[in-house]
Protein backbone atom coordinates (compact mmCIF):
# COMPACT_ATOMS: atom_id res chain seq x y z
CA UNK A 1 0.00 0.00 0.00
CA UNK A 2 1.93 3.08 -1.20
CA UNK A 3 0.69 5.95 0.97
CA UNK A 4 1.86 8.71 -1.30
CA UNK A 5 -0.76 11.44 -1.27
CA UNK A 6 -0.73 13.60 1.84
CA UNK A 7 -3.93 15.40 0.81
CA UNK A 8 -5.75 12.07 0.71
CA UNK A 9 -4.58 11.41 4.27
CA UNK A 10 -6.02 14.74 5.43
CA UNK A 11 -9.31 13.98 3.73
CA UNK A 12 -9.38 10.53 5.31
CA UNK A 13 -8.83 11.99 8.78
CA UNK A 14 -11.54 14.59 8.24
CA UNK A 15 -14.04 11.87 7.30
CA UNK A 16 -12.98 9.65 10.19
CA UNK A 17 -13.36 12.49 12.68
CA UNK A 18 -16.57 13.98 11.25
CA UNK A 19 -18.26 10.83 9.98
CA UNK A 20 -19.47 12.61 6.86
CA UNK A 21 -18.27 13.30 3.32
CA UNK A 22 -20.14 16.60 3.39
CA UNK A 23 -18.49 17.81 6.59
CA UNK A 24 -15.05 16.64 5.38
CA UNK A 25 -15.48 18.51 2.11
CA UNK A 26 -16.46 21.70 3.91
CA UNK A 27 -13.58 21.43 6.37
CA UNK A 28 -11.03 20.80 3.62
CA UNK A 29 -12.48 23.29 1.14
CA UNK A 30 -12.77 20.58 -1.51
CA UNK A 31 -15.68 19.09 -3.39
CA UNK A 32 -17.62 16.07 -2.16
CA UNK A 33 -16.62 14.05 -5.25
CA UNK A 34 -12.97 14.80 -4.42
CA UNK A 35 -13.48 13.43 -0.91
CA UNK A 36 -15.20 10.33 -2.23
CA UNK A 37 -12.41 9.74 -4.75
CA UNK A 38 -9.71 10.18 -2.10
CA UNK A 39 -11.33 7.61 0.20
CA UNK A 40 -11.85 5.19 -2.69
CA UNK A 41 -8.19 5.55 -3.66
CA UNK A 42 -6.96 4.82 -0.14
CA UNK A 43 -9.27 1.83 0.23
CA UNK A 44 -8.09 0.49 -3.12
CA UNK A 45 -4.48 0.82 -2.01
CA UNK A 46 -5.26 -0.78 1.36
CA UNK A 47 -7.14 -3.64 -0.25
CA UNK A 48 -9.83 -3.38 2.40
CA UNK A 49 -12.65 -1.11 3.52
CA UNK A 50 -11.57 1.68 5.83
CA UNK A 51 -15.12 2.85 6.53
CA UNK A 52 -18.46 1.23 7.25
CA UNK A 53 -21.18 3.08 5.33
CA UNK A 54 -24.51 3.58 7.14
CA UNK A 55 -27.42 5.98 6.90
CA UNK A 56 -26.05 7.77 9.94
CA UNK A 57 -22.66 8.37 8.33
CA UNK A 58 -19.25 6.79 7.75
CA UNK A 59 -17.58 4.98 10.64
CA UNK A 60 -14.01 3.59 10.59
CA UNK A 61 -13.66 -0.17 10.41
CA UNK A 62 -10.99 -1.90 12.50
CA UNK A 63 -8.57 -1.32 9.64
CA UNK A 64 -9.76 2.28 9.43
CA UNK A 65 -9.11 2.86 13.15
CA UNK A 66 -5.60 1.49 12.87
CA UNK A 67 -4.90 3.64 9.84
CA UNK A 68 -6.47 6.70 11.45
CA UNK A 69 -4.19 6.39 14.48
CA UNK A 70 -1.01 6.13 12.41
CA UNK A 71 -2.04 8.79 9.88
CA UNK A 72 -2.88 11.25 12.67
CA UNK A 73 0.52 10.68 14.33
CA UNK A 74 2.33 11.09 11.01
CA UNK A 75 0.59 14.31 10.01
CA UNK A 76 0.87 15.80 13.51
CA UNK A 77 4.63 15.37 13.34
CA UNK A 78 4.80 16.81 9.84
CA UNK A 79 2.49 19.73 10.53
CA UNK A 80 4.49 20.86 13.54
CA UNK A 81 7.69 21.04 11.51
CA UNK A 82 6.01 22.67 8.51
CA UNK A 83 4.26 25.28 10.66
CA UNK A 84 7.67 26.37 11.97
CA UNK A 85 8.66 27.20 8.38
CA UNK A 86 5.38 28.36 6.81
CA UNK A 87 1.81 27.27 7.65
CA UNK A 88 0.85 27.08 3.98
CA UNK A 89 3.24 24.12 3.50
CA UNK A 90 0.60 21.97 5.21
CA UNK A 91 -1.62 22.33 2.16
CA UNK A 92 0.99 22.62 -0.61
CA UNK A 93 3.81 20.17 0.24
CA UNK A 94 3.67 16.76 -1.44
CA UNK A 95 5.37 13.52 -0.51
CA UNK A 96 7.58 13.74 -3.62
CA UNK A 97 8.73 17.22 -2.59
CA UNK A 98 9.46 16.05 0.94
CA UNK A 99 11.39 13.05 -0.38
CA UNK A 100 13.50 15.48 -2.39
CA UNK A 101 14.06 17.60 0.71
CA UNK A 102 15.12 14.55 2.75
CA UNK A 103 17.61 13.45 0.10
CA UNK A 104 19.05 16.96 -0.29
CA UNK A 105 19.45 17.40 3.47
CA UNK A 106 21.13 14.04 3.94
CA UNK A 107 23.47 14.19 0.94
CA UNK A 108 24.01 17.98 1.01
CA UNK A 109 24.35 17.78 -2.76
CA UNK A 110 21.56 18.10 -5.31
CA UNK A 111 23.26 15.81 -7.82
CA UNK A 112 23.70 13.03 -5.25
CA UNK A 113 20.16 13.61 -3.98
CA UNK A 114 18.71 13.19 -7.46
CA UNK A 115 20.82 10.06 -8.00
CA UNK A 116 19.59 8.56 -4.72
CA UNK A 117 15.95 9.10 -5.69
CA UNK A 118 16.46 7.96 -9.27
CA UNK A 119 15.17 11.20 -10.76
CA UNK A 120 16.62 13.89 -12.99
CA UNK A 121 18.39 16.76 -11.27
CA UNK A 122 16.00 19.41 -12.72
CA UNK A 123 13.09 17.44 -11.22
CA UNK A 124 14.73 17.56 -7.81
CA UNK A 125 15.46 21.27 -8.22
CA UNK A 126 11.80 21.95 -8.99
CA UNK A 127 10.70 20.06 -5.87
CA UNK A 128 13.08 21.99 -3.62
CA UNK A 129 12.18 25.29 -5.29
CA UNK A 130 8.46 24.61 -4.73
CA UNK A 131 9.01 24.09 -1.00
CA UNK A 132 11.18 27.22 -0.76
CA UNK A 133 8.56 29.24 -2.67
CA UNK A 134 5.86 28.16 -0.22
CA UNK A 135 8.21 28.93 2.68
CA UNK A 136 9.04 32.36 1.26
CA UNK A 137 12.75 31.86 1.89
CA UNK A 138 15.73 29.75 0.92
CA UNK A 139 16.15 26.56 2.90
CA UNK A 140 19.61 25.74 1.54
CA UNK A 141 22.79 27.74 1.24
CA UNK A 142 24.34 26.98 -2.14
CA UNK A 143 28.11 26.79 -2.63
CA UNK A 144 30.60 25.34 -5.09
CA UNK A 145 30.95 22.15 -3.04
CA UNK A 146 27.28 21.49 -2.33
CA UNK A 147 24.34 22.77 -0.34
CA UNK A 148 24.06 23.35 3.39
CA UNK A 149 20.54 22.92 4.81
CA UNK A 150 19.17 25.45 7.25
CA UNK A 151 18.07 24.29 10.68
CA UNK A 152 14.34 24.41 9.72
CA UNK A 153 15.09 22.36 6.59
CA UNK A 154 16.89 19.71 8.65
CA UNK A 155 14.06 19.64 11.19
CA UNK A 156 11.45 19.21 8.44
CA UNK A 157 13.46 16.45 6.76
CA UNK A 158 13.69 14.56 10.06
CA UNK A 159 9.97 15.03 10.73
CA UNK A 160 9.13 13.79 7.23
CA UNK A 161 11.32 10.71 7.63
CA UNK A 162 9.63 9.80 10.91
CA UNK A 163 6.17 10.53 9.50
CA UNK A 164 6.81 8.21 6.57
CA UNK A 165 8.11 5.54 8.96
CA UNK A 166 4.81 5.87 10.84
CA UNK A 167 2.91 5.31 7.60
CA UNK A 168 5.03 2.24 6.88
CA UNK A 169 3.90 0.92 10.25
CA UNK A 170 0.30 1.56 9.20
CA UNK A 171 0.82 -0.59 6.12
CA UNK A 172 2.27 -3.39 8.27
CA UNK A 173 -0.63 -3.24 10.71
CA UNK A 174 -3.23 -3.44 7.92
CA UNK A 175 -1.43 -6.49 6.53
CA UNK A 176 -1.41 -8.03 10.02
CA UNK A 177 -5.22 -7.93 10.05
CA UNK A 178 -5.19 -10.19 6.99
CA UNK A 179 -2.65 -12.58 8.46
CA UNK A 180 0.20 -11.35 6.28
CA UNK A 181 3.71 -10.58 7.54
CA UNK A 182 4.60 -7.30 5.86
CA UNK A 183 7.04 -4.58 6.79
CA UNK A 184 10.69 -5.22 7.53
CA UNK A 185 11.88 -4.89 11.13
CA UNK A 186 15.33 -3.29 11.33
CA UNK A 187 17.54 -3.94 14.37
CA UNK A 188 20.66 -1.95 15.13
CA UNK A 189 22.98 -4.53 16.69
CA UNK A 190 26.01 -3.57 18.74
CA UNK A 191 28.71 -6.27 19.11
CA UNK A 192 27.54 -7.93 22.34
CA UNK A 193 23.96 -8.42 21.12
CA UNK A 194 25.03 -10.32 18.01
CA UNK A 195 26.70 -13.05 20.06
CA UNK A 196 24.68 -13.11 23.26
CA UNK A 197 21.06 -11.92 22.94
CA UNK A 198 19.87 -11.79 19.36
CA UNK A 199 20.40 -15.44 18.35
CA UNK A 200 18.07 -16.69 21.11
CA UNK A 201 15.58 -13.86 20.64
CA UNK A 202 15.33 -14.34 16.88
CA UNK A 203 14.93 -18.11 17.24
CA UNK A 204 12.04 -17.53 19.65
CA UNK A 205 10.49 -14.88 17.38
CA UNK A 206 10.73 -17.15 14.32
CA UNK A 207 8.60 -19.81 16.00
CA UNK A 208 5.51 -17.61 15.68
CA UNK A 209 6.50 -15.40 12.74
CA UNK A 210 8.52 -17.50 10.32
CA UNK A 211 8.22 -15.14 7.34
CA UNK A 212 8.55 -11.72 8.93
CA UNK A 213 11.32 -9.80 7.11
CA UNK A 214 14.11 -8.78 9.50
CA UNK A 215 17.29 -6.87 8.85
CA UNK A 216 20.23 -6.74 11.27
CA UNK A 217 22.36 -3.64 10.87
CA UNK A 218 25.86 -3.84 12.32
CA UNK A 219 27.75 -0.64 13.00
CA UNK A 220 29.16 1.77 15.52
CA UNK A 221 26.85 3.37 18.06
CA UNK A 222 26.85 6.84 16.51
CA UNK A 223 25.80 5.59 13.08
CA UNK A 224 23.10 3.31 14.49
CA UNK A 225 21.77 6.09 16.72
CA UNK A 226 21.49 8.41 13.72
CA UNK A 227 19.56 5.71 11.83
CA UNK A 228 17.26 5.17 14.80
CA UNK A 229 16.49 8.87 15.10
CA UNK A 230 15.70 9.09 11.36
CA UNK A 231 13.33 6.14 11.50
CA UNK A 232 15.58 3.86 9.42
CA UNK A 233 16.17 1.58 12.43
CA UNK A 234 13.44 0.40 14.78
CA UNK A 235 15.56 -0.38 17.83
CA UNK A 236 19.16 -0.68 19.00
CA UNK A 237 20.35 -3.41 21.32
CA UNK A 238 23.69 -3.27 23.10
CA UNK A 239 25.59 -1.28 25.69
CA UNK A 240 23.63 1.69 27.04
CA UNK A 241 25.11 5.18 27.21
CA UNK A 242 25.26 7.26 30.36
CA UNK A 243 24.34 10.00 29.96
CA UNK A 244 22.22 9.77 26.85
CA UNK A 245 23.78 11.84 24.05
CA UNK A 246 20.40 13.13 22.77
CA UNK A 247 16.99 13.74 24.27
CA UNK A 248 14.72 12.11 21.69
CA UNK A 249 15.55 8.50 22.56
CA UNK A 250 14.95 6.38 25.65
CA UNK A 251 16.82 3.41 27.07
CA UNK A 252 15.63 0.20 28.73
CA UNK A 253 18.12 -1.80 30.79
CA UNK A 254 17.94 -5.57 30.25
CA UNK A 255 20.94 -6.88 32.22
CA UNK A 256 24.43 -5.96 33.41
CA UNK A 257 27.64 -7.21 31.82
CA UNK A 258 31.28 -7.08 32.96
CA UNK A 259 34.54 -6.95 31.07
CA UNK A 260 36.95 -9.85 30.64
CA UNK A 261 40.64 -9.89 29.83
CA UNK A 262 41.46 -12.53 27.23
CA UNK A 263 44.72 -14.26 26.46
CA UNK A 264 45.72 -17.16 24.27
CA UNK A 265 45.10 -20.67 25.64
CA UNK A 266 48.87 -21.19 26.16
CA UNK A 267 49.75 -17.71 27.42
CA UNK A 268 52.21 -17.83 30.38
CA UNK A 269 50.01 -15.37 32.26
CA UNK A 270 47.45 -18.13 32.82
CA UNK A 271 49.69 -19.82 35.38
CA UNK A 272 51.82 -16.82 36.33
CA UNK A 273 49.55 -13.79 36.84
CA UNK A 274 51.22 -10.42 36.41
CA UNK A 275 50.39 -7.04 37.96
CA UNK A 276 48.54 -4.42 35.94
CA UNK A 277 51.77 -2.49 35.44
CA UNK A 278 53.18 -5.47 33.54
CA UNK A 279 49.99 -6.04 31.57
CA UNK A 280 50.09 -2.50 30.21
CA UNK A 281 53.36 -3.32 28.45
CA UNK A 282 51.69 -5.96 26.30
CA UNK A 283 49.93 -5.14 22.99
CA UNK A 284 46.13 -4.98 23.37
CA UNK A 285 42.96 -5.28 21.34
CA UNK A 286 40.08 -3.21 22.69
CA UNK A 287 37.00 -1.33 21.50
CA UNK A 288 37.26 2.08 19.88
CA UNK A 289 37.34 5.33 21.85
CA UNK A 290 34.00 6.63 23.07
CA UNK A 291 32.52 3.21 23.79
CA UNK A 292 31.63 2.09 27.34
CA UNK A 293 34.13 -0.79 27.04
CA UNK A 294 36.98 1.56 26.15
CA UNK A 295 36.06 4.00 28.91
CA UNK A 296 36.10 1.22 31.54
CA UNK A 297 39.33 -0.21 30.13
CA UNK A 298 41.17 3.10 30.40
CA UNK A 299 39.68 3.80 33.84
CA UNK A 300 41.16 0.48 35.03
CA UNK A 301 44.67 1.86 34.48
CA UNK A 302 43.96 5.42 35.59
CA UNK A 303 42.55 4.16 38.89
CA UNK A 304 45.95 2.51 39.48
CA UNK A 305 47.81 5.70 38.51
CA UNK A 306 49.02 4.11 35.30
CA UNK A 307 48.87 5.33 31.73
CA UNK A 308 46.80 3.12 29.42
CA UNK A 309 48.77 0.73 27.18
CA UNK A 310 50.57 2.40 24.28
CA UNK A 311 50.11 -0.48 21.84
CA UNK A 312 46.40 -0.78 21.00
CA UNK A 313 44.42 -2.16 18.07
CA UNK A 314 40.88 -0.79 18.09
CA UNK A 315 38.26 -3.40 17.17
CA UNK A 316 34.94 -4.80 18.31
CA UNK A 317 35.49 -8.16 16.63
CA UNK A 318 35.80 -11.13 18.97
CA UNK A 319 36.95 -13.22 16.00
CA UNK A 320 39.94 -10.90 15.43
CA UNK A 321 40.68 -10.84 19.15
CA UNK A 322 40.55 -14.64 19.29
CA UNK A 323 43.07 -14.99 16.49
CA UNK A 324 45.41 -12.26 17.72
CA UNK A 325 45.70 -13.38 21.36
CA UNK A 326 46.71 -16.83 20.12
CA UNK A 327 50.22 -15.54 19.44
CA UNK A 328 50.96 -15.47 23.20
CA UNK A 329 51.72 -11.73 23.17
CA UNK A 330 48.47 -9.88 22.59
CA UNK A 331 45.77 -9.42 25.20
CA UNK A 332 42.18 -8.32 24.64
CA UNK A 333 39.55 -6.57 26.71
CA UNK A 334 35.97 -7.32 25.75
CA UNK A 335 32.51 -8.00 27.14
CA UNK A 336 32.55 -11.29 29.04
CA UNK A 337 29.14 -12.28 27.64
CA UNK A 338 30.35 -11.54 24.12
CA UNK A 339 33.33 -13.89 24.48
CA UNK A 340 31.54 -16.54 26.57
CA UNK A 341 31.49 -19.17 23.79
CA UNK A 342 35.20 -18.77 23.05
CA UNK A 343 36.05 -19.01 26.75
CA UNK A 344 33.87 -22.11 27.28
CA UNK A 345 35.43 -23.89 24.31
CA UNK A 346 38.97 -23.14 25.45
CA UNK A 347 39.75 -21.13 22.31
CA UNK A 348 40.84 -18.25 24.54
CA UNK A 349 41.62 -18.02 28.23
CA UNK A 350 40.16 -15.52 30.69
CA UNK A 351 42.76 -13.95 32.94
CA UNK A 352 41.97 -12.87 36.51
CA UNK A 353 40.51 -9.39 36.35
CA UNK A 354 42.69 -6.83 38.16
CA UNK A 355 40.53 -4.93 40.59
CA UNK A 356 36.79 -4.96 40.96
CA UNK A 357 34.90 -5.50 37.67
CA UNK A 358 32.52 -2.62 36.97
CA UNK A 359 29.11 -3.68 35.61
CA UNK A 360 27.91 -1.95 32.47
CA UNK A 361 24.20 -1.90 31.53
CA UNK A 362 23.07 -3.66 28.35
CA UNK A 363 19.66 -2.97 26.88
CA UNK A 364 17.41 -1.39 24.28
CA UNK A 365 17.50 2.10 22.82
CA UNK A 366 14.21 3.29 21.28
CA UNK A 367 12.81 6.53 19.88
CA UNK A 368 10.83 8.56 22.38
CA UNK A 369 7.11 8.12 21.75
CA UNK A 370 7.64 5.22 19.33
CA UNK A 371 4.65 2.87 19.17
CA UNK A 372 5.63 -0.57 17.84
CA UNK A 373 3.43 -2.63 15.56
CA UNK A 374 2.35 -6.07 16.77
CA UNK A 375 5.29 -7.68 15.00
CA UNK A 376 7.75 -5.18 16.44
CA UNK A 377 6.23 -5.68 19.90
CA UNK A 378 6.55 -9.46 19.51
CA UNK A 379 10.25 -9.04 18.74
CA UNK A 380 10.74 -6.78 21.76
CA UNK A 381 9.04 -9.41 23.93
CA UNK A 382 11.31 -12.12 22.46
CA UNK A 383 14.39 -10.06 23.27
CA UNK A 384 13.28 -9.49 26.85
CA UNK A 385 12.48 -13.19 27.26
CA UNK A 386 15.90 -14.20 25.92
CA UNK A 387 17.77 -12.58 28.79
Amino acid sequence: MPVGNLRHLRVFLAVAEGGSVTRAAAAGLVSQPAVTQAIAKLESQAGTALFRRTRQGLFPTEAGRLFQHRAARALARLDMAMSDIAPRLRTTATRAQLNALIAAVETQNFTLAAYRLGIAQPTLHRAITAIEAAAGRALFQRSAVGVAPSRPASALALAARLAFAELDQAVAELAELEGREVGRIVIGALPLSRAHVLPRALARFRQDRPRQPIRIMDGIYGDLLAGLRRGEIDLIIGALRQPLPVGDVVQERLFDDVLAILAGPDDPLIHNPAPLSALRCRPWLVARRGTPTRDLFEALFRDSNLDPPASIIETGSVILMREMVGDGRHLACVSKAQAAREIERGIVAELPFPGQPVPRPIGLTLRSGWQPTRAQQALLDAIRAAI
